[in-house]
C-alpha cells in the first residue's frame, strides 16, 4: 500500500464496516468468558496471546506497510491507555453490568474523541450541531443512570462511573497516536503496545486474583482465542493502520454502530434485558454521537 496516497475510500468504508461487525460481537463474548475466568486474568491472557501473534504479523507486514519505528514513549502510552486501562475497566464492568449496557456506556467515546480532536488536532474543529450532539448524549447518560443502572444495586452506578474512564483513556491514547504517530509502523506500534497491555493486566491479575478460581473450560478458551485473534490482532491492526490516513472522528464512528449490535447480541444470545429505558437512553446517546461525528459535505475531511 502506498503510504502517501493511502487506501481508497471504498477500502476505508469496507474496513470500518468489518471493524463494526467484529467489535459489535466482542462484548457478549467477553461476558461469556467471564463465567469461568476472573476479569483481569481473562483480559491479560487475551492480550498476551495477541502480542505473541503480533510478533509474526509484524515480521510479515512491517516491510510492506512501511513506517518508522515508533518511539518508546508512544507504545508505552498506547499499551497503558488503549489496552490495559481501557480493557481492564470494561472486563471489570461486565462482571456487574450486561454486556450491551457496557457497550452503550462506552459509546460516549466518539463524542469525547471529537472534543479532543477539536482541541488538539488540526482540521477537526466542531460545529454548532455537533455541540448539540454532546447535549443529547448527556441526556441519554442521565436517563440510563436514573433508571436501569440503579436496578443493579449498590454496584451499578459506581461501576458505570468507573467504566466511563475507559473511553477517556482511549481518547488520550488515540489522540496522541493520531498527533505523533502518523508516520510510524502501526504493526510495530500494536505489537509493542499489546505486550505492555498484557504485562499490566497480568500484573493486576497476579496481585488481586491469585485466590480467585480460574476454570479454563472450552468456552472460556474459545472466548479468549476469539478475542485475542479476531477481536484484537485483526481489529487493532486494521484500526491503527487506518488511523494513519483517516480523521480520528471518522474512526470513532465505529463506537456508534457497535453498541447497537452489542445490545441485540446480548439480548439474543445472553438473555440480557432490553427495556424501554435502555433503548431510550441508548437512542439518545447514539443520536448524539451521530450528530457529533457527522461532518457534513461542505468541507473536506483533513488527511
Amino acid at each position: 500500500m502506498n503510504i502517501r496516497t493511502g487506501p481508497s475510500p471504498a477500502l476505508v468504508r469496507g474496513t470500518i464496516i468489518l471493524l463494526c461487525l467484529i467489535w459489535g460481537s466482542t462484548w457478549v463474548v467477553i461476558k461469556g468468558g467471564l463465567r469461568d475466568l476472573p476479569p483481569f486474568t481473562s483480559a491479560g491472557a487475551r492480550f498476551a496471546i495477541a502480542a505473541i501473534i503480533m510478533i509474526a504479523v509484524a515480521a510479515l507486514l512491517h516491510s510492506r506497510e512501511g513506517g518508522a519505528t515508533p518511539p518508546i514513549w508512544l507504545w508505552l502510552v498506547q499499551g497503558t491507555t488503549n489496552f490495559a486501562l481501557s480493557y481492564g475497566l470494561v472486563y471489570q464492568a461486565e462482571t456487574v453490568l450486561p454486556s450491551g449496557l457496557v457497550s452503550v456506556l462506552f459509546g460516549v467515546y466518539p463524542m469525547l474523541q471529537a472534543l479532543a480532536g477539536h482541541i488538539f488536532l488540526d482540521g477537526e474543529r466542531l460545529r454548532s450541531t455537533q455541540w448539540i450532539g454532546f447535549g443529547l448524549g448527556l441526556v441519554g447518560l442521565v436517563l440510563l443512570f436514573r433508571t436501569d443502572l440503579l436496578g443493579f444495586g449498590l454496584d451499578g452506578v459506581p461501576t458505570a462511573l468507573l467504566l466511563l474512564l475507559s473511553p477517556v483513556s482511549v481518547v488520550v491514547g488515540t489522540t496522541l497516536v493520531k498527533r505523533y504517530g502518523g508516520g510510524v509502523s502501526s504493526t510495530l506500534l500494536n505489537r509493542n503496545g499489546m505486550f505492555v497491555g498484557a504485562a499490566l493486566l497480568l500484573g493486576v491479575a497476579f496481585a488481586f486474583e491469585r485466590e480467585t478460581a480460574a476454570d479454563w473450560t472450552m468456552p472460556a478458551i474459545a472466548s479468549v482465542l476469539y478475542l485475542a485473534i479476531i477481536g484484537t490482532v485483526v481489529t487493532f491492526s486494521l484500526y491503527f493502520w487506518l488511523l494513519r490516513y483517516t480523521p480520528a472522528h471518522r474512526m470513532a464512528l465505529i463506537a456508534y454502530v457497535t453498541p447497537a449490535l452489542a445490545l441485540l447480541l446480548g439480548w439474543a444470545l445472553a438473555d440480557e434485558p432490553l427495556t424501554f429505558s435502555i433503548l431510550a437512553g441508548a437512542g439518545c446517546v447514539l443520536c448524539g454521537v451521530l450528530l457529533v461525528v457527522h461532518r457534513g459535505h461542505t468541507r473536506a475531511d483533513p488527511r
